[in-house]
């Protein structure tokens, strides 16, 4: 299958850096933005102002608020906030002919249902084919040009390798992989424990305890992923442990500054305000801990933050819970 042409749905931070990496690649890229305005300035400007200052598009970008220009697309790229997935997929479920490509590239347990995207997908447009895109890479990095490695899942290994290539551009390098189910939980998890990683920043609690946050939240992705079907063997790569190194080391990660500013003392009231990106590790925390507990999985990091972002407890007592659990073998 010759790729020539991908529609990218969702003109957020990280849709707009997508956009920019496929025309790099050398696809004829559109880019879908939900609201008119964005789109319109975006066209005008050639600079996507609201989520993704700084950063001018490449020229050949067509840019659009309509999702029926993606009609004729060859692969889509689905990059709304997780939360929305659904209706968004649903809306362009009648432009989606039988056997497209569409690759999930965001991270996310749908709250209520408790499903990952692919299982989203596959309920919203069941004739297409399913792909997932994740790991270590921040949108901007990725819309300057500076070098990144993702994982890209497809049950098919030959379809995986073939968007790969696709997609694949002179810094930006996606590696294959069949395990669609190990790929997105890697993704979904980290957003949550990034926001731990952040506590434990704003608490000045040293790097000591940052390292311990990252291998324990580890711990539980690999848990999750093995309670879910996924091979565990693939969150041990980029789409695991690379995405989550890189969300828990930088207050970039907005799901790490949110963190950062609840150990710092603020509300989560306060430290969302004014924030038009999506933390989506604040929007999925309560799915995760749900979808944790419906699998008999332990997961105290994620319970912790969870809790906290829902007003159950506070920081302190959050942090005195994890560090007095009992003793227990690593590897439990």
């Amino acid at each position: 299958m010759n790729f020539k042409t991908a529609g990218v749905i969702g003109a957020g931070a990280w849709g707009t850096a997508l956009a920019q990496s496929a025309a790099a690649a050398g696809l004829q890229v559109t880019l879908q933005a939900r609201e008119a305005e964005v789109a319109d300035s975006i066209r005008n400007t050639r600079i996507n102002e609201a989520f993704l200052p700084g950063v001018e598009l490449d020229a050949s970008i067509a840019v659009t608020s309509d999702l029926a220009d993606l009609a004729g697309c060859d692969l889509i790229l689905a990059v709304p906030p997780a939360q929305h997935m659904r209706a968004t997929l649903a809306a362009f479920a009648p432009y989606a002919r039988a056997g497209l490509p569409i690759v999930l590239c965001s991270k996310g347990i749908e709250r209520g249902s408790l499903k990952l995207m692919t299982d989203v997908l596959a309920e919203t447009i069941p004739h297409a084919v399913t792909a997932v895109l994740s790991g270590p890479s921040f949108a901007a990095e990725v819309a300057r040009g500076l070098p990144s490695a993702v994982t890209l899942a497809c049950a098919d290994l030959d379809m995986a390798e073939k968007l790969a290539g696709a997609l694949s551009g002179p810094v930006f390098r996606p590696y294959y992989a069949d395990d669609i189910i190990g790929a997105e939980t890697g993704g979904a998890l980290k957003n949550v424990l990034a926001i731990a990683c952040g506590i434990v920043e704003g608490r000045e609690m040293g790097r000591s305890a940052h390292a311990a946050v990252i291998t324990r939240g580890f711990a539980e992705i690999v848990r999750v992923t093995e309670a879910l079907g996924g091979n565990p063997a693939t969150v041990t790569g980029l789409c695991g442990l690379g995405d989550l190194v890189l969300t828990c080391s930088s207050p970039q990660s907005r799901n790490m500054s949110l963190g950062l500013a609840l150990g710092q003392g603020q509300t989560v009231e306060q430290a969302l305000a004014g924030k038009r990106s999506v933390a989506e590790g604040y929007e999925s925390a309560p799915a995760v801990r749900e979808l944790s507990r419906k699998l008999g999985v332990e997961t105290p990091i994620i319970e912790a933050v969870a809790a906290v972002l829902a007003g159950e407890t506070t920081v302190d007592a959050a942090i005195e819970n994890l560090l007095t659990r009992p003793l227990k073998p690593e590897r439990e």
